[in-house]
């Protein structure tokens, strides 16, 4: 058993980073090898943080679906349980992410305004 959101998250954020670790990417390109399709393709693919935060969530809805649809007797059970309770961790992990990238946006927009007022350009 794999969890397929984890590994394609990971290859989501590798493009997003720009991460060139040739065998962290193979892992998981061979971890998803024939499960590429749907959100997970989308995740694996990404190339921006929001764009990983709509097929992460896309991919938590088909989770959610499996679990549910799951038998609670079976040897499975416990693990998709488990599985969907690290996806939602991930998906609280790009949320912080993302709003941790906007405030460092936001901060260098106040420092340039700074820098601008105290040394102002002549006009």
């Amino acid at each position: 058993m794999t969890c397929h959101e984890l590994e394609a998250l990971r290859l989501g954020l590798m493009n997003v980073l720009g991460t060139e670790d040739r065998s962290a990417r193979d892992h998981a390109e061979q971890e998803l090898e024939g499960e590429l399709s749907g959100p997970i393709e989308g995740l694996a693919n990404a190339e921006t943080l929001s764009a990983v935060q709509s097929h992460l969530d896309a991919a938590l809805v088909d989770l959610e679906e499996e679990v549910a649809n799951a038998d609670e007797d079976s040897a499975e059970y416990d693990y998709l349980r488990g599985r969907l309770v690290a996806v939602r961790d991930a998906e609280r992990a790009v949320r912080r992410l993302t709003e941790q990238g906007e405030d460092v946006l936001a901060g260098l927009g106040e420092a340039h305004d700074v820098l601008h007022e105290t040394f102002p350009a002549d006009e």
